[in-house]
């Protein structure tokens, strides 16, 4: 089942954002087995909300074993994203 999850992170900066699709890329997860969409956004306060759509949430946890350690190194604040089944997309 495909399930959307939701990344509030207070102190991300866009450069921190950028450094960490560097960093992913490098692993080799620029593009991860699962994640079918992938939307950052700045907030007004200026802080990155990510929203990512996956194929599954066991997918989603592999990639979260290269990610987490990676957004720790570069000193953001870790809140727990909000995952939920998805019910619908439209392109």
């Amino acid at each position: 089942m495909s399930i959307v999850t939701v990344f509030t992170m207070p102190t991300m900066t866009s450069d921190m954002y950028n450094q960490s699709v560097k960093e992913l890329e490098n692993a080799g997860l620029g593009e991860p087995k699962g994640r079918l969409y992938h939307v950052s956004a700045l907030q007004e306060d200026g802080s990155v909300i990510v929203t990512d759509v996956w194929e599954s949430s066991e997918l989603l946890d592999e990639f979260s074993k290269t990610l987490m350690p990676i957004l720790e190194k570069i000193g953001v604040e870790l809140v727990a994203p909000f995952v939920s089944p998805v019910i619908n997309i439209i392109n």
